[in-house]
């Protein structure tokens, strides 16, 4: 009886080896056939209006994928202005780039490239042209918003400029060297963060760095993210350097461009300080004495500004604003710019290494 038990195991075991090995293969193929999806099935990204879609089909790749989206929203700038030479007065022109904020026309690019905004032509993706009229510029933040009569046009969509990471992927899109190179792609990463630069008339600060190729025409073009939103606004190049181009971050933009739709202008306000943060304090106090890690240093106090009136005073440091950490004049602007004149801001300030908080009523700017 033993025997016959022996005997029976041993075809069981076969079949149960044989079942083993046929569910194995199962599982092996499904894993194998799983893989294959994902690597060539779509990865849906969700943009502005549209889906970037990478697939077999479409696009291989998230750069391909965006390379066929972002660029119909982007717009080449041309300028005319006439400036006085040796030889007189002679017609200069300027070739810059643009992206497309609201369906019915608003546009947001560089105030460098639009200058005083006497002339400007603005050209489409489908070849369309139209009149450029100058709606806002500040050439303390370098950038300026215009206005083209038209409608249905593709929009991007704005990002989070305060998310971005070191590493992650950023795509330029713009007209380097003039419109016979419109619309040209470029790729990389997002090098550093909060970089300063000196300029001829200050300093630039807060700027996004980028390895993703930028040239002269470049200027006012977007970065994107793998999303394909706006991170930044592209702007400056190292003339002594290869792969470090600047962009301004966009989330200065977003309260500019929600005061415009809404009244057709915008008004920024002021708590009546001259500031410095670390960046601006290094370059032009380096000698002088002042020393802070962190926040805005109150250099003077308009007499009956806001501040004054708060009783802020000369060495106080800012460190918030309506909750908000501040540590460069850049994001001290993006939250003021989101209330409006007449209206109390609460500020969080050390004085004497002691932490204080007041609110300061802020009154519009110059």
């Amino acid at each position: 009886m033993n025997e016959d038990l022996k005997k029976e195991k041993k075809p069981n075991s076969l079949i149960i080896g044989i079942i083993g090995a046929i569910i194995g293969g199962v599982i092996v193929g499904v894993l194998f056939l799983g893989a294959n999806f994902f690597l060539s099935g779509n990865t849906v990204i969700q943009g502005a209006k549209n889906e970037i879609v990478v697939n077999e089909g479409s696009a291989d790749t998230i750069v391909e994928a965006l390379a066929q989206t972002v660029p119909p929203s982007v717009v080449g700038i041309e300028t005319t202005a006439v400036q006085m030479t040796n030889l007189g007065p002679q017609q200069a022109t300027g070739v810059g780039s643009g992206f497309i904020l609201t369906s019915d026309g608003y546009i947001a690019t560089n105030q460098h490239v639009v200058a005083d905004g006497n002339s400007m032509k603005v050209s489409l993706a489908d070849g369309n042209t139209y009149d450029g009229k100058l709606i806002w510029s500040d050439a303390s933040l370098d950038l300026a918003i215009i206005k083209i009569d038209a409608k249905n046009l593709p929009v991007l969509e704005l990002g989070d400029s305060d998310k971005v990471v070191v590493g992650e992927l950023a795509v330029a899109v713009g007209n380097p060297m003039g419109l016979n190179f419109e619309r040209t792609v470029t790729s990389g990463i997002v090098s550093a963060l909060n970089r300063s630069i000196p300029l001829d008339n200050g300093l630039a600060e807060d700027l996004i760095q980028t390895d993703a190729s930028i040239n002269s025409g470049n200027s006012g073009g977007p970065l994107v993210d793998k999303k394909g939103a706006v991170i930044g606004i592209n702007s400056y190049k190292l003339s002594t350097g290869e792969g470090m181009g600047f962009a301004i971050p966009v989330n200065i933009l977003k309260p500019i461009l929600n005061e415009i739709v809404a009244t057709g202008k915008f008004n920024s306000v002021v708590m009546g300080i001259t500031g410095y943060d670390r960046a601006i304090a290094d370059y032009y106090l380096a000698d002088s004495g002042v020393n802070f890690d962190k926040g805005i240093y109150i250099a003077s106090v308009q007499q009956g500004g806001g501040a004054a009136n708060a009783g802020l005073a000369v060495g106080d440091i800012i460190t918030q604003i309506n909750g908000v950490d501040i540590n460069t004049m850049l994001k001290m602007k993006e939250v003021l710019y989101a209330v409006n004149a007449g209206e109390k801001v609460s500020v969080t300030f050390e004085r004497n290494g002691q932490s204080q908080t007041k609110d300061v009523v802020v009154s519009a700017g110059q």
